[in-house]
């Protein structure tokens, strides 16, 4: 099943919701990266986040990154997301695998960190991106996101994510939600809603049941006149091509560059987003020395 994110209203707008099921494209970034289980688990849950937040931007020419590195095993994620839901990423160390938690689950926070900050990067176009930063908070990713938006956006939020990981590696169900209480909202609104997301199981879990975006938010949302706005799907799609990683290896330097030439070498490149090679044969390289003014 292709994956889905719905952007939805409930209350007469005073709650403002994005859901998802992201199975299909955190399963493509795990396969890419080769993730060990709790580097899947991290993430996963990294870019889970970033296809909901993508779809918070204005335009189709933004961008939004999220960077989170707590100094942990995992060495720091990061992704980049796009209006229409599709992202984006890559995690300094794909090998990471610790014991469960405490509570039996995959430890995502012992593989983050917690001596780091969450960073939210917005390039809209203008001269300098917008740059939110927070504490990291417990290292579990949708808690530390909550974190950021009613610290640093000041807008109160509750915001859910989980991958389930099989045996086999392979992605049993990824998916989330970020909930929003608008500025006028009912402060009993925002408890009934922080009463029943305690009381139902994880969203991950309910995926894995079959349990559908729209039927997982009617679950929160009963009798609150829930509207869905919208449905996209989300994908994870790198833009990398020839041209940029040859961009990348002019921007090491003129001399660097002819130090590789001169001896003969040939240069591979590999797009950290995708593991896609690049490979720049001597001649190759001659031919971008000519071109460097």
């Amino acid at each position: 099943m292709a994956d889905k994110l719905v952007r939805a209203v409930a209350k007469d707008g005073q709650v403002r919701i994005i859901g998802g099921d992201t199975t299909e494209l955190v399963s493509e970034a795990v396969k890419m990266h080769e993730c060990a289980a709790t580097a899947a688990a991290a993430y996963g849950r990294m870019l889970t986040c970033g296809s909901l937040m993508g779809t918070m931007l204005k335009s189709s020419k933004d961008t939004l990154t999220l960077k989170i590195d707590g100094r942990g095993p995992a060495r720091g994620i990061v992704v980049t997301a796009y209006s229409d839901g599709h992202v984006k990423g890559y995690i300094g160390n794909p090998n990471v695998d610790l014991e469960p938690n405490s509570l039996g689950k995959l430890d995502v926070g012992g593989a983050i960190g917690r001596n780091g900050e969450l960073l939210i990067i917005r390039d809209m176009g203008l001269k300098e991106p917008y740059v939110g930063r927070v504490p990291i908070y417990t290292g579990e990713v949708g808690d530390d996101l909550a974190y950021y938006f009613t610290v640093s956006e000041q807008t109160p939020s509750a915001v859910a994510v989980g991958v389930l990981v099989d045996k086999d590696l392979s992605i049993k169900s990824a998916g989330g939600f970020i909930i929003q209480m608008m500025p006028d909202a009912d402060e009993l609104l925002a408890d009934l809603i922080t009463y029943r997301l305690e009381e139902i199981p994880p969203i991950s879990k309910l995926l894995s049941e079959g349990k559908t975006v729209e039927e997982i938010l009617n679950l929160i949302f009963e009798d609150m006149d829930l509207k869905i706005l919208e449905e996209i799907h989300p994908e994870y799609k790198c833009d990398c091509s020839r041209e940029k990683v040859e961009k990348a290896l002019i921007s090491i330097g003129k001399k660097d560059l002819e130090e590789i030439y001169n001896e003969g070498k040939e240069e591979e490149l590999v797009c950290q987003f995708c593991n896609k090679k690049y490979k720049f044969t001597h001649e190759d390289i001659g031919e971008i020395l000519k071109n460097i003014i």
